[in-house]
């Protein structure tokens, strides 16, 4: 009995260090192992090289193909079918995803998840399923390195945001041959499929890691999708698997594409992407660095002497014009300088700026030496016509396909509206130059306020930028997000303008409409100093005979005066 008891003794002694490394070997499996549930979004984080296998399990009969999720900030993620990622099986982005087909009998799927750049990556990741009678979304790519793929993949610039995507598939059930894609256009193929493109805008200076992945998980699939986010456009089959918008650095945009069978009635999503439209890595004019120094000085100058403008502008008329002819040329120049030169932007502000001083000067000294009111309100008018133009255009009307896609009708509408506000101040001058000074000098504020903190309304004016420096800015969607922060300034904008607009009103009520010119009356006041024998500064020698005998004083001795009067007895 005890030697029963004493024989296995060494294998007691060696059983716990066995149990510890069969423990430790199951637990780092665990760690390296991510189990995915049909439509709950799971956090992963993938450590400095090492491999994550996303284990989906629990995968109903009736469904036919499933796609996963994995969405990052701004580090890439590579998603594979394999372990060791390859050409044509993985794919490496910061909203990627992967479509399986399922076949018979099959309810469980493994994928990978690895770090490329070597660094930790934290990102969410979700599993979508559909059924047989589901379009496939990416099953007729030609154009991407996947064989199915349902990535809509994204490409931003200072102008414009482009998203693309591969072709989809009518859909089939496990185990059937997928139908051909080009063979035929009649309705039983993928050319009766159709396209809805939606937007979903987080909210404003938010670059957090915890609002994206929110709005991730808001806008993933079709109900969520079609909830929260905004339809922007629907494409056919026959129409090119793309769409551009409005850049918008530093505000983060999510879109997403939803084919839809119209004779099944059903519907698939494409894996969402986002974009803030400027990187997070870069060290200048990235998303934490995006207000440049000069432009916060420019428009910091600009607001102030716009808030001048606003309550005191028509008083002061010389000031009001240098502020009108610095604005018109220094925007006309701009545009001119970016056009035709490669000048950084600094030096490119910088010109526009000296050469808007020198268009304030000129405006005030044509009103100065010429006395043309009229002239000079026609100038100011066309300020408040562009403003007014670039409001109407910056509404949903700006984005009209006939406005959206022919530069001429756009120009053409655009001009119209501009020119006919300056025939308002043909009737009534100065009400008009009061309104003007109200209004520009308004929007002056908000865009001293958006170098600062970002709001939609600076893109009323700077949609028309970007139109007149990029050619191919006509086919963008120039939706912007309207959110807590643009209602205050238009607030903000609208209290400001009235407010100037009435005070001045008030004030000039009984003045002369315009101040003389300064050059005709001096003028006039020398014309009268000729005329007047009674006036003292008649006797007065004129300026020249003046200076020349001041003169000679200085080149010859004086003389004393003596006595030249008689003595009065």
């Amino acid at each position: 009995m005890s030697r029963w008891i004493w024989c296995p003794l060494p294998l007691l002694l060696l059983l716990p260090p066995l149990l510890l490394l069969l423990l430790r070997e199951v637990e780092a499996q665990v760690e390296n192992r991510v189990i995915f549930l049909p439509g709950t979004f799971q956090n992963v984080s993938v450590s400095q090289n090492e491999t994550v296998q996303a284990v989906v399990s629990r995968i109903p009969v009736e469904v036919a193909f499933i796609t996963l999720q994995f969405h990052t900030q701004h580090r890439n993620a590579t998603l594979s079918y394999t372990r060791m990622p390859g050409q044509g099986q993985s794919l490496t982005a910061v909203d990627s995803g992967l479509l399986s087909p399922l076949q018979p009998g099959q309810v469980s799927l493994s994928l990978f998840l690895s770090s490329p750049d070597g660094d930790t990556v934290v990102g969410t990741g979700v599993i979508l399923p559909f059924s047989g009678a589901d379009p496939v979304p990416g099953a007729c790519n030609m154009e991407f390195n996947l064989e199915i793929d349902p990535n809509v993949y994204i490409h931003y610039n200072l102008y414009e945001t482009t998203i693309r995507f591969a072709p989809a598939n009518i859909g089939y059930e496990r185990g059937e041959t997928p139908p051909a894609c080009d063979q035929s256009t009649a309705t039983n193929t993928r050319w009766r499929l159709q396209y809805d493109v939606y937007q979903y805008f987080l909210p404003e200076n938010d670059l957090s890691e915890r609002s994206l992945f929110s709005a991730i998980q808001a806008v993933a699939d079709i109900q969520g999708m079609m909830a929260n986010g905004k339809w922007v456009m629907r494409l056919s089959s026959s129409d090119v698997s793309m769409a551009l918008f409005n850049s918008i650095p530093g505000q983060g945009v999510i879109y997403s594409v939803i084919v839809r069978d119209p004779l099944l009635n059903t519907s698939a999503s494409y894996v969402p992407v986002h974009t803030y439209a400027c990187s997070f890595t870069s060290t200048l004019d990235g998303c934490y660095t995006l207000g440049k120094i000069s432009t916060k000085l420019f428009f910091t100058i600009s607001g102030l002497a716009g808030l001048f403008v606003c309550f005191f502008g028509h008083r002061y008329f010389k000031c009001e014009l240098f502020c009108m002819g610095f604005s018109f040329a220094a925007f006309f120049f701009f545009v001119l300088i970016t056009r035709t030169t490669d000048l950084n932007y600094d030096i490119c502000l910088a010109l526009s700026a000296v050469i808007g001083v020198v268009g304030g000067v000129l405006l005030v000294m044509s009103w100065w030496r010429f006395g043309s009111v009229m002239a000079c309100i026609i100038v100011v008018g066309l300020m408040l016509g562009f403003l007014i133009a670039s409001t109407v255009l910056f509404t949903p009307l700006g984005d009209l396909d006939v406005l959206r896609r022919s530069d001429v009708v756009f120009w053409a509408t655009f001009c119209c509206i501009m020119i006919i506000v300056p025939l308002f101040f043909l009737r009534w001058p100065r009400e008009g130059n009061i309104i003007t000074c109200g209004v520009v000098g308004g929007y002056a504020v908000v865009l001293a306020v958006n170098a600062y903190i970002y709001t939609s309304l600076s893109y009323i004016t700077l949609n028309i930028l970007k139109r007149f420096l990029n050619n191919n800015f006509s086919s963008v969607f120039t939706d912007v997000p309207f959110q807590t922060i643009d209602f205050v300034m238009i607030t903000v904008w609208v209290v400001l303008g009235v407010c100037g607009i009435v005070l001045q009103l008030f004030r000039e009520r009984s003045r002369p409409f315009f101040p003389p010119s300064p050059y005709l009356m001096w003028l006039q006041e020398r014309e009268r100093r000729k005329t007047n024998v009674l006036d003292p500064s008649h006797h007065f020698p004129p300026l020249p005979n003046r200076l020349l005998a001041r003169a000679r004083q200085l080149t010859k001795r004086t003389e004393p005066a003596g006595e030249h009067t008689p003595l009065l007895l």
